[in-house]
């Protein structure tokens, strides 16, 4: 008997990824994976989303069975803002999540919407650069023409799946990240779509479905284009953080931290926070209840610039160091600098290289486990000794697990399953087909198994470290004197 396969699909900042899996054991019977062309300059960072499109179809090449798949669903990078035209056909290239050019739109926008304390009663989160509502508004006032010419805004998962179906869906996970959703009210939020910094009208936004619904189906023209059977199912996808935690089952009060481009911190709660901060984003659940996360800029990609600017290998750290650095490349977003520039501070004639290196990767690793605090203060609550899930492409990184471990003092869990946000859309599409909620698949696939690292005790100089040189760096950014 033919075995039932599904696919989840990642579309990252870097690549898509396509993992095709078998529905009853969760195994995986073939990958694909192709990489995007991204365009950075200074504060911009932009793709054309048929690079996506064209990904998709390579990577389903790549699996050699993509005939076989039954139901797909795409899960892809969160934020973000893609511009189609009346023919549902892009107008420029995508705007990303890691997009500062919106900083200045995003300080209107929270001034203009009555302040951090309105805006998380209507929003829960504070629109910061790379937002969706924070981009469109920068995109009014810089390219006026061709935010005219919009007829419709989507996310990067939303243009996949619309590709594959022509439905313009989202999911609540997805929506919760644009600023102009509220997760707590299951809507899109009047207030924020009618301001005249916004002035979006509803009908240009896609609707969004609840977990577990289907979005369409696979149409002739990108059966074509992709080798999919026309006719499949397409669950209704997610945002790349919302699958990763459904490919988890992760329990309400247990942390999740990722080490990708840029570094997360999340987990499932009952309640939807409303931050006044800006550190926390008020997102929902791919499994119907709320996903609280903060966000770094800077993790895994940070640090290997350092090692690349010193000229080591990116595990070459020495065994200690009184050095810090702080890691802000590209600007921060916990705490939210978007100007901030990088700083390495306590070196003197005898620092090593390897010093330098080991303080970037407690840098980024001091602003995850912070987040741990600040998810505990905005949440139904962190469990008091709960493990930190560990994922990511830096999760199997041995110094990137002794560091986490001795800075946090928790239990690490770093899953066996790899490419976990494909793996959570893989879910998506096998509820479709078995009609049962995903997240129980997800359990019944049991991917948050994995490599268990013990406790120690948590190396309180580091933190302190850390900690009092980053007030100062604060100050410093506050004050402008890096802004160029």
């Amino acid at each position: 008997m033919q075995k039932k396969l599904v696919a989840g699909v990642d579309c990252s900042t870097q690549s898509t990824k396509v993992l095709v899996v078998e529905i009853d054991s969760g195994e995986v019977i073939a990958s694909g994976r192709v990489s995007h062309n991204v365009y950075r300059d200074g504060p911009a960072s932009e793709t054309d989303p048929d690079n996506w499109w064209n990904a998709l179809a390579g990577a389903l090449s790549q699996t050699g069975c993509s005939e076989r798949i039954e139901a797909i669903s795409i899960a892809a990078q969160q934020l973000g803002l893609v511009t189609l035209d009346k023919e549902h056909k892009p107008l420029r290239p995508a705007i990303l999540w890691d997009d500062t050019r919106s900083a200045v739109a995003a300080e209107q926008l929270i001034n203009g919407l009555g302040g951090p304390l309105r805006l998380a009663e209507l929003v829960g989160t504070q629109p910061l650069a790379g937002f969706s509502v924070s981009s469109w508004s920068w995109l009014r006032n810089a390219e006026p023409s061709l935010a005219e010419k919009t007829a419709f805004i989507r996310l990067p998962h939303d243009y996949l799946t619309e590709k594959l179906t022509g439905n313009g869906i989202t999911d609540r996970g997805d929506a919760s990240g644009t600023g102009w959703w509220s997760s707590r009210k299951n809507e899109y939020v009047s207030e924020v779509l009618n301001h005249p910094l916004v002035g979006l009208d509803a009908s240009m936004l896609p609707k969004v479905l609840q977990p577990n619904e289907k979005a369409g189906e696979v149409n002739h023209q990108s059966a074509d284009w992709t080798g999919l059977q026309k006719g499949i199912p397409v669950a209704c996808g997610t945002g790349d953080n919302m699958a990763a935690a459904l490919a988890l089952a992760v329990e309400p009060g247990t942390p999740v931290i990722s080490l990708g481009t840029s570094g997360t911190a999340y987990m499932r709660s009952q309640h939807a926070p409303a931050d006044v901060s800006g550190q926390v984003f008020a997102h929902a659940s791919a499994s119907g209840d709320h996903l609280p996360i903060t966000c770094t800029l800077n993790a895994t990609l940070a640090v290997d610039n350092f090692a690349e600017m010193l000229s080591l290998d990116r595990v070459a750290v020495a065994p200690q160091t009184r050095v810090v650095v702080m890691p802000y490349l590209s600007g921060e977003r916990l705490p939210y600098y978007p100007d901030a520039r990088g700083s390495v501070v306590g070196i003197d004639n005898t620092t090593t290289a390897g010093e330098i290196l080991l303080a970037a990767y407690e840098g980024v690793a001091f602003s995850l486990v912070l987040s741990i605090d600040v998810l505990n203060e905005h949440s139904s609550g962190v469990e008091k000794d709960s493990p930190i899930i560990l994922v990511g492409g830096g999760a199997k990184g041995k110094v990137w697990q002794e560091t986490i471990s001795r800075l946090s003092g928790r239990e690490l869990i770093i899953p066996k399953t790899e490419e976990l946000v494909a793996y959570g859309a893989a879910a998506q599409a096998a509820g479709i087909l078995s009609n049962e909620p995903a997240v129980e698949v997800s359990a019944r696939w049991n991917a948050a198994e994995g490599q268990r690292i013990a406790s120690q005790a948590v190396d309180s100089e580091a933190i302190e470290r850390n900690s009092r040189i980053r007030e100062v760096s604060h100050e410093l950014n506050k004050s402008g004197l890096f802004v160029t």
